[in-house]
C-alpha cells in the first residue's frame, strides 16, 4: 500500500491506539511494523490468529504476557563469551518464566475443550527453560542483586565480610565513645570513604588518631580520617571485597554461558512470545472498539453492517451501512458541503486497510470485506470556491497517478472529484474519471457537490447514487449514509430557518428551472418514503422480537406446568398407594387378633368368615382412582364388539375381546390366556381400524426403523435443531425410553443449544450426559416420559 494512502486515510493513528494494547516491547515494535497485506491466505491466517485471541479474551478475561523483554542482544553476547550483567540474566529469567506460563495457560484451556489450533501450534514451539530459570533465581534476587545462596563460595566470603566489618565498627564507635572524642570529633559517627571506614575529626587534632585522610568537608574544618589502629582491619576487609567481586563475577559468567549454550531455544521463546503479545494487543483493541470478525473475499465485495469510524469516539460516531462491489461497482455521494461524505469515504477505507492487516473491523457480525492489491485515495481538506489553481493542479497530478495505475482488484477514494476548477469543467472531468477508473474494473466511492452527477448515476449501469442525511430543522447532517438517494440542495429550506423572507426565497425558486424543482421533489419523496419505511421496518422489528420473547416465556411456562403436574401426579400416586398399603396393614393386623381370639377364648369363628371379613376389609380400603382419560373412555363406551382392546380392572392387563357370553360378562383374551370377565371391571380402550384397499404408508410405532442415536456432528445450529425435534418425533413413535444424541465437545454452542430443547421439551423425563464408554461429554441422554 502507498505510504500516502495509509496517511490519508489515518492507519497510522490506528496503528498508535494498537500500541497502548501490547505488553511488551516486543508486541510494540510488531505493531509498529504493521501493514495491510494483499496476499488473501496471509490475511485469512491473519483474522484467524486475532479470532482465537479474542476467543481466549472473551473467556478468561485476561492472559499471563507480563514480565517479557527482548533478551536477544543478550542471548547474542552470551554466546560468544561476553559476561552479562545481573539484570540482563534477571530479563532472561523472566522472560523464561513468562514463556512457561503462557504455555501452561493455553495447555489448560485447550484442556477444556476449546479449540486453538494456532495458540497451541505456538505454544507447542516453546522449549520449557526451567533448569536455567531456577538457576538464576536462586543466584539473583529481582532487583539485580546477587544471593548468598549463588555459591557456597559467596555464601562463605559473605560471612567474613560482615563479621569483619562488625570488627571495624566496633573499634571504631570504641573511639568516637571514649573521654576525649567529643572535643576532637566534628560528630560522633562512623562513616565509609573510598569504601574504607573513616571517622569525621576536626582540622586541630589530625595528628591524634594517625592513619590515613581520605576526604575532608568543603570547608575544610572537618576530615575524614581512617585510624592506624584499624588500617590493618580496613585492608583485611578490602581483600575479602576483592574475593567477593571475583566470586560474583565467576558466578555471572557460568550463568551467562548457560544462556549462551539455550540461544536457539531462548530466541525461539522470545518470537514466540512475540508473536502471542502482537496477537492478543489486536484482541484487545478489538475489544475496545467493539469490533468484529470480518469475513474475507478476493473478489471485490464489501458488505459493512453499522460501520463505524475507529479513530471517532463510539458515543459520537454515526454507524452507516455499506455495500459496493455486489449489484454496483461504483458509488457517489452527492450533496452539498455539509459534513459526512468524507467521513463515510475514510470509514470504507479505514476499515478495509484494517481488514487487510488481520485487525478486525468497528462494524457488526456478518459484515463482509474484500482483500485488494492496492487501495488509491484523493482525499484533501474540503476547500472553498476560491481555490487556486495549484491546488487543483496537485490534485489532478495525483488522480493522473492513480489513473496509470488502477486494475480490476483496486478500490478508490475520490473525495470531492473535479473541485478546484470551473464547475461545468470540473462536472465533465469527474464524470470522465469515473468512467476511465470503471471501465478498469475497480471499485470506487466518490463524493462530489457537483450536481450534474446525480443524473450520472441514474445513466450508467453499476453506478449507485448516496448522499449523506441533513436534518432542515436543526440545520445540521446527520452523518447517515442514505444509499439509493442522491443529494439535494438544502439552501432555500436553510435560509427559510434562518429567518429570510419568503419573497426572496419564492424570487430565487423561480430562478432554478423547472427540472432542477422536479428532481429536488423526487429527491424530497424518496428520502420521506425512506423514513417511514425504515421506521415501520424498525417497529416490525420490535414486534417480532417481542412476539419471540413471548413464544419462549409460553414455552418455559409450559414446560414448568407439565413438571409441576407430573410431580403432583406422582405424589398424588404414592400417598394413594401408602394409604392402600396401611389400610391392608391394618386389616392383616384385625385378621390375627380375630385368629388369637378364636384360639384363646375358644370362639366359633370359622375361617371362611375370616376370609369374609379380610375380602370386606379390602374392599373398604381406598381404591385408585381411574384417570380422566380413562374414565372418559369408560363413560362413553359400553357397546362393546368382540375384537375391541380392553383393560381389564381386576388384573390390570389389557387383552382383546372374543364374545359375549351373557348380558354382563365377556370372554376376554389376555396374551395366551383366556377367562370370563364382568363388563364392569372392562375399560374400552381401542378398536382396530377397517382395512383399506389402497397402498398403506409405513406405520411407526414399535416396528418403526429410526437409530437409537442422532449424530449432529458438522450440522450447523439451526439444521441440527430442526433435525433433533423430528427425531424425538420418530423415537417417540417407536417407543424408546430413551436414546443418544451426539453433538460432539467442539465449542459447546451445539451442545448447550440440544440441551436446552430437550430441557424444554414436554415428552423429555430427564437428561444427562454419556458416561466415559458411551461417549463422555460429547453427547446428551434422552429419557422419556
Amino acid at each position: 500500500m502507498q505510504e500516502r494512502v495509509l496517511k490519508v486515510l489515518e492507519f497510522d493513528k490506528v496503528k498508535e491506539q494498537l500500541l497502548e494494547h501490547a505488553s511488551s516491547s516486543l508486541g510494540r515494535d510488531k505493531a509498529k511494523q504493521l501493514l495491510p497485506s494483499s496476499d488473501f491466505a496471509e490475511v485469512v491466517k491473519l483474522h484467524e490468529e486475532t479470532d482465537e485471541a479474542v476467543k481466549v479474551l472473551r473467556l478468561k478475561g485476561n492472559v499471563p504476557l507480563g514480565g517479557i523483554f527482548d533478551i536477544r542482544p543478550h542471548t547474542k553476547r552470551a554466546v560468544i563469551g561476553g559476561m552479562l550483567n545481573p539484570h540482563e540474566l534477571v530479563e532472561a529469567a523472566s522472560t523464561i518464566h513468562a514463556s512457561r506460563q503462557m504455555k501452561r495457560f493455553i495447555e489448560d484451556i485447550h484442556e477444556e475443550t476449546v479449540e486453538l489450533p494456532i495458540l497451541t501450534d505456538y505454544t507447542g514451539k516453546i522449549t520449557v527453560l526451567a533448569d536455567l530459570e531456577q538457576n538464576i533465581k536462586i543466584a539473583i534476587d529481582e532487583s539485580g542483586e546477587v544471593l548468598d545462596s549463588a555459591s557456597e563460595a559467596l555464601r562463605s566470603l559473605r560471612h567474613q565480610l560482615r563479621t569483619k566489618e562488625a570488627r571495624v565498627r566496633e573499634r571504631l564507635e570504641s573511639m568516637i565513645r571514649s573521654t576525649n572524642a567529643q572535643k576532637m570529633l566534628s560528630d560522633a559517627i562512623v562513616t565509609i570513604r573510598n569504601d574504607r571506614f573513616v571517622i569525621p575529626v576536626k582540622q586541630e587534632y589530625r595528628g591524634h588518631y594517625g592513619g590515613i585522610i581520605h576526604d575532608q568537608s568543603s570547608s575544610g574544618q572537618t576530615l575524614f580520617i581512617e585510624p592506624q589502629a584499624i588500617v590493618q582491619l580496613n585492608n583485611e576487609l578490602q581483600s575479602i571485597r576483592v574475593k567477593e567481586q571475583q566470586e560474583i563475577e565467576r558466578i555471572l559468567i557460568d550463568l551467562s554461558l548457560q544462556v549462551g549454550e539455550s540461544k536457539e531455544e531462548l530466541d525461539r521463546i522470545v518470537d514466540v512470545l512475540a508473536e502471542l503479545d502482537f496477537m492478543f494487543a489486536k484482541a484487545r483493541y478489538s475489544s475496545r472498539i467493539k469490533a468484529s470478525k470480518p469475513k474475507m473475499n478476493n473478489e471485490g465485495r464489501l458488505f459493512l453492517i453499522k460501520a463505524r469510524h475507529p479513530l471517532i469516539s463510539i458515543d459520537e460516531v454515526v454507524a452507516n451501512d455499506i455495500s459496493l462491489g455486489t449489484d454496483f461497482s461504483t458509488i457517489v455521494i452527492t450533496g452539498p458541503n455539509t459534513g459526512g461524505k468524507t467521513v463515510t469515504l475514510k470509514t470504507a477505507g479505514l476499515c478495509t486497510l484494517m481488514a487487510q492487516a488481520g485487525l478486525q473491523i468497528p462494524a457488526l457480525d456478518g459484515s463482509e470485506l474484500a482483500v485488494f492489491d492496492a487501495i488509491y485515495a484523493d482525499i484533501g481538506d474540503e476547500q472553498s470556491i476560491e481555490q487556486s489553481l495549484s491546488t487543483f493542479s496537485s490534485h489532478m497530478v495525483n488522480i493522473v497517478d492513480i489513473l496509470s495505475k488502477v486494475d480490476f482488484n483496486s478500490l478508490v477514494l475520490f473525495d470531492e472529484l473535479g473541485a478546484g476548477t470551473d464547475p461545468q469543467e470540473g462536472a465533465a472531468l469527474a464524470i470522465s474519471i469515473l468512467d476511465e477508473v470503471y471501465k478498469r474494473g475497480a471499485k470506487v466511492i466518490a463524493t462530489t457537490h457537483y450536481p450534474e452527477l446525480k443524473a450520472y448515476g441514474y445513466n450508467r449501469e453499476g453506478v449507485v447514487n448516496a448522499s449523506v442525511e441533513f436534518d432542515v430543522e436543526t440545520l445540521s447532517p446527520t452523518y447517515k449514509l442514505l444509499i439509493g438517494i442522491p443529494g439535494r440542495s438544502n439552501a432555500f429550506e436553510i435560509s427559510k430557518r434562518l429567518g429570510l423572507s419568503d419573497n426572496v426565497i419564492a424570487i430565487a425558486r423561480s430562478h432554478v428551472s423547472a427540472d432542477s424543482n422536479q428532481v429536488e421533489n423526487m429527491i424530497a419523496s424518496l428520502e420521506a418514503n425512506r423514513r417511514q419505511a425504515e421506521n415501520e421496518l424498525e417497529e416490525a422489528h420490535q414486534l417480532l422480537t417481542e412476539a419471540e420473547m413471548l413464544r419462549k416465556d409460553l414455552q418455559k411456562q409450559m414446560a414448568t406446568y407439565y413438571d409441576k403436574k407430573d410431580s403432583l401426579q406422582e405424589k398424588a400416586e404414592k400417598k394413594a398407594a401408602d394409604i392402600i398399603e396401611t389400610a391392608k396393614q391394618e386389616a392383616e393386623s384385625i385378621i390375627r387378633e380375630l385368629r388369637q381370639l378364636r384360639i384363646e377364648k375358644n370362639a366359633e369363628v370359622k375361617e371362611h368368615e375370616l376370609i369374609d371379613a379380610r375380602r370386606r376389609l379390602d374392599a373398604a380400603a381406598p381404591q385408585k382412582k381411574m384417570n380422566k382419560t380413562t374414565a372418559k373412555q369408560k363413560e362413553q363406551k359400553d357397546d362393546f364388539k368382540p375384537g375391541d382392546e380392553v383393560k381389564v380392572l381386576t388384573f390390570d392387563q389389557k387383552g382383546h375381546l372374543i364374545e359375549r357370553v351373557s348380558e354382563t360378562e365377556w370372554q376376554v383374551q389376555i396374551g395366551i390366556l383366556k377367562m370370563k370377565a364382568d363388563e364392569k371391571d372392562l375399560v374400552y380402550v381401542g378398536r382396530e381400524k377397517p382395512v383399506e384397499t389402497k397402498p398403506i404408508a409405513t406405520i411407526k410405532g414399535r416396528d418403526y426403523h429410526v437409530g437409537l442415536e442422532l449424530d449432529l456432528r458438522g450440522e450447523r445450529y439451526e439444521d441440527a435443531l430442526s433435525k433433533v425435534e423430528k427425531y424425538l418425533d420418530d423415537a417417540l413413535l417407536a417407543g424408546y425410553p430413551r436414546v443418544s444424541i451426539i453433538h460432539g465437545k467442539g465449542t459447546g454452542a451445539l451442545r448447550q443449544g440440544v440441551q436446552e430443547y430437550l430441557r424444554n421439551h414436554r415428552a423429555v423425563k430427564k437428561i444427562r450426559f454419556g458416561e466415559a464408554g458411551e461417549g463422555g461429554s460429547g453427547v446428551t441422554i434422552a429419557e422419556f416420559k
